[in-house]
């Protein structure tokens, strides 16, 4: 009868385990979903994380990927669609939002690439002008597929005509927090999924 008892529990726990790995992430009271679509494709939370500024919460952002990455290198070469997606925890300008992610676009991503990047930087900026500010609670995201480009989501709306075509245009941004000087040196480590406690 024991033995019953303990195989039954046994069950139930692996059970329990599985829906708990199905479960959402919930990081300073946003949810990120462990699965979403995009592109037709199924992708992954890689990891999800909170941007600080000194001690003040600013958002939240969630990676999503194909497959499980615990580097920079390895999100940059991986191949198929990706999304990064932000959730503001506090009002923010939206020209000052725009500028720091250029800031941090030019900061970490090569010349090269920068260059290229650029009439994407200028469409990412003039959506956020034409907002005037970001609210808390306001999310957005931009999703990148290969073959087609980049789209930006603000609140799951689309803010683009078109796609932003140019591939490099993705990989400056991803980089403004998984680039050698990221955003915050948590939050990079929480995207790529790298426990370590909060300096």
């Amino acid at each position: 009868m024991r033995a019953l008892m303990v195989a039954a529990l046994l069950a139930v726990g692996s059970l329990t385990g599985g829906v708990a790995q199905a479960q959402a992430v919930e990081v300073a009271n946003v949810k990120y979903e462990q699965a979403q679509d995009v592109g037709g494709h199924k992708l992954q939370l890689n990891g999800a994380g909170i941007r600080y500024k000194f001690i003040v919460k600013v958002y939240t952002a969630g990676l999503y990927l194909q497959s499980h990455a615990s580097t920079t290198a390895e999100v940059l070469a991986m191949g198929g669609p990706k999304r990064i997606h932000i959730q503001m925890l506090r009002d923010i300008d939206g020209n000052e939002l725009g500028k720091l992610f250029t800031k941090g676009m030019e900061a970490n991503a090569p010349r090269e690439e920068f260059v290229k990047s650029v009439n994407g930087v200028l469409k990412l900026s003039e959506i956020f002008a034409s907002r005037k500010a970001l609210a808390a609670g306001d999310s957005f995201s931009v999703d990148f597929v290969p073959g087609q480009g980049s789209m930006v989501l603000l609140n799951g709306k689309p803010m683009l005509s078109e796609p932003i075509k140019e591939p490099e245009f993705y990989s400056a941004l991803l980089r403004i927090w998984l680039g050698d000087k990221p955003a915050d040196d948590n939050l990079k480590d929480a995207l790529l999924g790298v426990k370590r406690a909060r300096r």
